[in-house]
């Protein structure tokens, strides 16, 4: 792609400039469109060094409003300094519906440069690439407009440009060792800028600018843009065809089939609790020191005992060291974003634990048993919410699912206990009820995500719970069993 790009000829300067006149107005008129129409856009401005990426986003945005864009500058921080999955950033980023979002460089600059300067490996790469092109699949498909610019230039105008920035006291500062050692690499960045872009150009395309020529590269970007909320306007949100994976699954048995008497005496629990709760502490405090992420996902029937489940757990646990998030209805900023971003938001950082009491899977439940989403959405849900699993898997986090399962009679008897007991009876609401009339179709919907999304990396766990004691001890030994592995696995890797 870059070997193979001409640079252009220059243009006429006046004609360039009324026709960019025309275009920026033409922009200014689609960002009252894509309010109305609550459209979200991403302009992702990559490039070389010195090319030009931040004249070029202040050209795109001068004539637009500043209240309906933002732009972002995301920092590509050494590898060992990481503390999030590396998409994590460019997620937490996205605008709500109806806004633009200019990216001054993104996911292409951050991995290159770390495969580059040795910090990933050949496999990490190969994964990262995959990461993209399924980070950007998941937005095109939830309706986002995206727009991806390389702005390049030839190692001599880098040079010159680099040259001229840093003999001037007033922008050296613009000039780092980074630039100058991607100058000095320039066959190996350029190598590596067109097999990135060769490997991430099949969902959503790379359009390259010359760099070499400022007026024509604005106008050029200007046109692309255009065209591209233009077609989006005029065709309607996109929505994507429901792909499907083939991820490697642990069998699961329905819900149905599971037996639900396992009991646990008042003195054996006692006993067990306090042996758990002490090596889970001093589990705590070794992934602290390895910075080993842990995510904990809890589902189940209302009254199957979550809450309870939940405050064993984090009984032993330093509260300085992990976060419950008890998720609810979207607030109207999340609702107004992908359906994954509030929780991407939430991941621990490593060496941290992060509870999540209900999670994504309400794609696949709530909302599509409610109608809060298309059925092609959700049908699209399993296969995303797998790979949103398996990155944060390679990332090197511990995920553990919960499904905290009772049957309908226990239900039942914890609701009336909950109405009849006066300090109890903040936990039943009428949705409550209105949600066990649904009992059956929610059962359905569970077997299909648990047949659909125990993947190896991120399987379920079923927990009889019409005893909660049984239930929390259960639970803890998986979760001591998982931290005590990956642990032995940190180890095992260090020493390698």
């Amino acid at each position: 792609m870059l070997r193979d790009f001409e640079t252009k000829k220059r243009e006429d300067s006046n004609s360039l400039n009324t026709e960019i006149k025309q275009l920026e107005t033409q922009l200014l008129g689609q960002q009252q469109l894509l309010m109305k129409e609550k459209m979200p856009v991403i302009v992702l401005i990559e490039g070389w060094a010195a090319a030009g990426k931040g004249t070029l986003i202040k050209e795109l945005i001068s004539e637009l409003d500043p209240r309906f864009y933002n732009v972002v500058s995301p920092v590509v921080l050494p590898e060992a300094d990481e503390r999030f999955p590396f998409l994590y950033q460019y997620m937490k980023a996205i605008p709500v519906n109806g806004k633009v979002t200019f990216l001054d460089s993104g996911w292409m600059e951050n991995v290159v440069r770390k495969y580059l300067r040795h910090e990933i490996t050949k496999e990490e790469y190969r994964n990262r690439v995959r990461q993209v092109n399924e980070f950007e699949r998941q937005l095109r498909d939830g309706g986002y407009i995206i727009l991806k610019l390389f702005l390049h230039i030839e190692k001599r105008k880098q040079y010159e440009r680099l040259y001229r920035l840093a003999e001037d006291p007033k922008t050296e500062w613009r000039v780092n060792r980074e630039d100058l050692m991607q100058h000095k690499e320039y066959k190996r960045f350029l190598e590596a800028y067109d097999d990135f872009m060769e490997k991430t150009g099949s969902t959503v395309g790379w359009q390259i600018l010359d760099g070499s020529h400022h007026k024509t590269a604005v106008r050029d970007a200007l046109r692309l843009l255009v065209q591209r909320v233009d077609h989006a306007v005029n065709d309607g949100r996109y929505e994507g065809v429901t792909f499907q994976e083939e991820f490697p699954l642990k069998e699961m048995p329905k819900l149905s089939e599971v037996d639900l008497s396992p009991s646990i005496d008042d003195d054996e629990y006692k006993k067990e609790l306090k042996k758990l709760q002490t090596r889970l502490g001093e589990l705590h405090n070794i992934i602290y020191r390895k910075k080993i992420p842990v995510i904990l996902c809890y589902e189940g029937w209302d009254a199957a005992g979550k809450g309870g489940n939940i405050r064993r757990l984090t009984y032993s646990l330093d509260p300085r060291g992990f976060d419950v998030h008890p998720i609810a209805s979207p607030l109207p900023h999340e609702l107004n974003r992908h359906y994954l971003w509030r929780f991407w938001t939430r991941l621990p950082k490593t060496g941290h634990i992060c509870i999540f009491d209900r999670t994504w899977y309400g794609r696949v439940m709530v909302e599509r048993l409610e109608g809060f989403c298309t059925a092609n959405e959700w049908h699209r849900a399993y296969n995303e919410i797998n790979e949103f699993e398996r990155m944060l898997t390679e990332w090197g986090a511990v995920v553990l699912k919960f499904w905290i399962h009772i049957d309908k009679d226990v239900q039942l008897e914890r609701f009336n206990d909950r109405e009849n007991t006066p300090e109890k009876q903040w936990k039943i609401t009428e949705e409550d009820w209105r949600n066990r009339e649904k009992w059956d179709e929610y059962e359905t919907a569970v077997d299909e995500l648990l047949q659909k999304t125990s993947t190896k990396n991120a399987p379920w766990h079923i927990i009889e719970s019409n005893d909660k004691k049984y239930a929390r001890i259960k639970t803890l030994k998986i979760i001591v069993k998982a931290l005590e592995k990956a642990c032995e696995k940190h180890f095992k890797n260090m020493m390698e």
